[in-house]
């Protein structure tokens, strides 16, 4: 069953705020930059990503381990280490024929600690 969704309000009356007009002109980046964001939050857009983001929040481990544990083939894993990797979310490291794969830093955990805790409140 969907929810009906409600229209946002609007003005009443049209009048443009120049003084927060300008200051917002001055302060809001570059639409390069905010096109970059997008597709840096576009990766958390899928389930399977944001499982892999997750284990590896857990600990480093390689594409095998990732396989079994979130039952999927080593192949769609690895498509999805991929894109992980491009976007810079995910580095790798190779000991011996192994490759391991961890967070690339902080932030990635951050960024998933403070999505859940949105959406648990």
């Amino acid at each position: 069953m969907k929810e009906e969704v409600e229209a946002a309000e609007q003005c009443e009356c049209i009048h443009v705020h120049n003084e927060l007009k300008e200051r917002i002109f001055r302060e809001i980046p570059e639409d390069e930059k905010l096109e970059d964001l997008a597709a840096f939050f576009k990766v958390f857009g899928d389930t399977t990503r944001v499982r892999i983001l997750y284990a590896l929040l857990c600990s480093e481990m390689c594409v095998c381990d990732l396989a079994q544990i979130l039952q999927m083939t080593q192949s769609a894993i690895s498509h999805q280490l991929r894109y992980l990797k491009q976007m810079a979310l995910v580095k790798n490291r190779r000991e011996g024929k192994t490759v391991f794969y961890s967070l690339s830093d902080g932030h990635i955990s951050t960024i998933l600690s403070q999505g859940m805790e949105h959406i648990e409140e």
